[in-house]
């Protein structure tokens, strides 16, 4: 199966009408998609996790994803819950979940202590950390980019995917004629400005290539991204953003989970629309399957063709019932319609992982420190080369 990222390069193209299990809402705060959040998930669950093969290449506007297979789902005993560490990162459980195949991952049990919110909550919530991303150039043979993020700490810091942040790179260069903006509101309304944080130079050095590709495909290994609002459109002053908690624990979501989805989906518009009238738009839907891009990880769900499964959502929330984020969305497959797609998200336990190996830190000790002078470091220390590896491609 061919699978194509989800970024949103600014298309002329009819919208599509998606069918399924959700009830439409009308709301002046954009599309709204709803079915009911549980508020209770079963407990002493077990499956196992299928390798997140790469499809070959044929892409669109950024960059990643895969073709997928699954391995049936095991029932097993419970397993003890881990205890909720309070802040923005969970701890992980503290025994570890064996199979005998190497790829069993178990469900943690009454992840937190307190019940789930309802799900118009939720939403309202999400919708207020949510920001969309535009990019567009002055310049040269670049398209106009969309793509979606997620705040996740009061100081404005956005985790969205690398393949839409690398453009926010390419704007801090003086080299490239771009301009990018973070927009929030229904519609989009700019905002602020930002800068890199984070972008693993592991995905730009494998990728730098796609950003001239019309099809990019890969896994979404190495997929996101951290920015930093630097200042308000405005000028005024920077206050405390609206910002979502995350939970970091491997079995906190699970098969047949719901979630709420969150982003600004922009395929099916023109760039005039995308520029003026781009609404947020949020849906429920369950996590299909679940997938590892290492041994016995959940690293990537399947969450079926639900109406964010365009481009210019990736980088959008997936939400837990208690509206912690649990995940951001990456990619998705081909299909002509979103109803004969599958979205697919990173879950927030590989970013937490892999932004550890990558950087010696993860989330949490990321935020924790002077993410002012953390990204003035890589600024100076990073940023150069992997803008000049970007550059090289923009001039063949």
């Amino acid at each position: 199966m061919s699978i194509r990222t989800t970024s949103g390069v600014l298309l002329a193209l009819v919208l599509a009408v998606v069918a399924g299990g959700f009830v439409l809402l009308a709301s002046n705060r954009g599309v709204e998609y709803f079915a009911a959040i549980p508020s209770s998930s079963a407990s002493g669950q077990v499956a196992s996790v299928a390798a997140f093969a790469p499809s070959s290449n044929a892409t669109t506007s950024a960059a990643s994803v895969a073709a997928t297979s699954s391995l049936p789902r095991k029932k097993a005993a419970p397993k003890p819950a881990a205890a909720l560490v309070q802040d923005t990162e969970v701890a992980a459980p503290s025994v570890p979940a064996p199979a005998s195949d190497g790829q069993d991952v178990y469900r943690v049990e009454d992840p937190y202590p307190f019940a789930p919110q309802p799900v118009d909550t939720v939403n309202i919530l999400t919708r207020s950390a949510l920001v969309n991303i535009l990019c567009i150039p002055f310049s040269g043979s670049m398209n106009p980019v969309s793509g979606s993020g997620v705040i996740i700490d009061p100081r404005g810091v956005i985790l969205t995917n690398a393949h839409v942040a690398q453009y926010i790179l390419l704007a801090e260069s003086s080299k490239v004629s771009l301009s990018c903006v973070i927009r929030t509101g229904a519609p989009a309304q700019a905002q602020w400005h930002a800068e890199v944080l984070y972008i693993p130079p592991v995905w730009v050095r494998a990728h730098a290539a796609d950003i001239t590709a019309q099809h990019p495909t890969g896994t979404g290994e190495h997929d996101y991204a951290l920015l930093r609002i630097t200042d308000s459109i405005s000028g005024a002053p920077l206050s405390a953003v609206p910002s979502l908690s995350f939970d970091t624990r491997e079995g906190v979501s699970f098969i047949d989970d719901e979630v709420l989805l969150a982003g600004y989906p922009a395929e099916f518009m023109g760039g005039m629309t995308t520029e003026s009238a781009l609404f947020p738009v949020t849906s429920t839907t369950k996590i299909k399957d679940m997938f590892t891009l290492q041994s016995s990880t959940v690293d990537v769900v399947s969450l079926g063709g639900v109406i964010q499964a365009q481009g210019g959502s990736s980088g959008g929330a997936m939400v837990n019932a208690w509206n912690f984020l649990v995940g951001i969305i990456t990619t998705t497959s081909e299909g002509k319609t979103t109803a004969e797609r599958d979205l697919h998200a990173l879950t927030l336990s590989y970013i937490d992982r892999d932004l550890r190996a990558q950087s010696g830190l993860g989330l949490k000790e990321t935020l924790a420190g002077d993410v002012a002078s953390e990204a003035a470091t890589f600024s100076a220390q990073q940023a150069p080369a992997l803008q000049q590896l970007l550059i090289n491609q923009l001039r063949k």
